[in-house]
């Protein structure tokens, strides 16, 4: 079976080719443009692996990736490419129109064309996997609630909304032309090779560093966790075994409060990297002005891929942020360059807001 996955050098695309590549039956292309958060280090693990190979493109180029899905008889598409750091969306939309609805458009035209000319059996087999992302359903409350498949959409960031629009394309293309389309939309994922503008990396290596943990606003938002090893795992199900036409919601059942994600990561740090003189990375936790349009919850209903597919995350939210922190400490090859050279943990997604801390107010700890 072989696969074009786009995206392929982002965090969560890295961890489906690595994943896929594990599996001697598939043959796996990705496809990635190597914008600021692909890395190709992040593909060290299979870049000699004899079922892989990489194609730096542009979604955009309805051409290039027309001739890759014919040159390497692609049978599944799995589309990762996107721009995905709401912060960015605030500071620049356009990237995220571009890449994230033209690029969709794009190659999802030259997914029609390349499926149009398959056989009859090629064509009953061939999938359009879209990869998105729970924001599209917008926020719920504190207290009750989760998204299924049927949630109506309400984003809240330019990013939200240029996933949401992407996804309303690829229905389309299902329901006007036929082509035969899977989705899924999953809640947060971290894990190994996580770009450090997200938080869970952005605090792990603030605190190596002793710099400031910025907590929006009282840190009381909330996200359900999922690590990035059991998504791939999903991805891989709903690509072979999703039903066209249909979407699948994969979240890790991981709720937390940011606040309640950013002193965990900071107990695991005290017992495995101590601070000199004994303090807690506690301690540098600091409250900033919150960022605009920040969902309250998101929360996930996971249950029909788990029935449907038979999908469960293998990693609880204690376990997956352990071996996270454990990955960060042990991997300073891969981490190091980009803090020096491409994203040293300056905030974004700022506008008009006063970035200042919020009087001098403490966590309890």
């Amino acid at each position: 079976m072989n696969f074009l996955v786009t995206g392929g050098a982002g965090f969560i695309g890295s961890a489906v080719c690595r994943h896929l590549c594990a599996n001697p039956a598939y043959r796996v292309t990705n496809l990635d443009k190597l914008t600021y958060a692909g890395n190709l280090a992040s593909l060290r693990p299979i870049e000699n692996a004899h079922n892989y190979r990489f194609e730096r493109a542009d979604i955009c180029d309805e051409r290039a990736v027309l001739e890759i899905l014919r040159r390497d008889d692609i049978d599944i598409v799995m589309n990762l490419a996107a721009e995905s750091h709401v912060d960015r969306s605030i500071d620049g939309p356009g990237a995220f129109i571009e890449t994230n609805i033209v690029g969709t458009y794009h190659i999802l035209n030259a997914a029609l064309d390349y499926w149009r000319g398959l056989s009859e059996e090629c064509k009953s087999g061939f999938r359009f996997h879209h990869v998105s992302t729970d924001e599209v359903f917008g926020d719920l409350p504190f207290d009750s609630g989760m998204f299924v498949e049927e949630t109506p959409y309400a984003p809240s960031s330019p990013y939200s909304a240029s996933k949401a629009a992407s996804d309303h394309l690829v229905r389309a293309w299902h329901e006007t032309y036929g082509l035969p389309v899977v989705l899924s939309n999953c809640s947060n994922n971290y894990g190994p090779y996580h770009f450090p503008e997200k938080l869970i990396p952005l605090v792990i290596l603030n605190a190596l560093d002793e710099k400031p943990l910025p907590v929006y606003g009282a840190g009381a938002n909330v996200r359900d966790w999922l690590f990035v090893e059991d998504h791939a795992r999903a991805l891989e199900l709903v690509a072979t075994k999703g039903r066209p036409g249909e979407s699948y919601n994969v979240g890790g059942n991981s709720e937390r409060t940011n606040l309640g994600v950013v002193q965990t990561i900071c107990d695991l740090l005290d017992l495995r990297r101590p601070r000199a003189g004994g303090a807690s990375y506690r301690d540098l936790i600091t409250f900033v002005t919150d960022r605009p349009g920040h969902d309250r919850r998101y929360a996930i209903d996971a249950s029909k891929i788990a029935r449907d597919l038979g999908w469960a995350p293998k990693e609880n939210f204690d376990s997956g942020l352990a071996r996270t922190v454990d990955w960060y400490l042990d991997n300073k090859w891969w981490w190091e360059p980009i803090r020096g050279e491409r994203y040293n943990g300056e905030r974004l997604g700022q506008g008009a807001i006063d970035n200042s801390p919020i009087e001098s107010r403490k966590v309890a700890t």
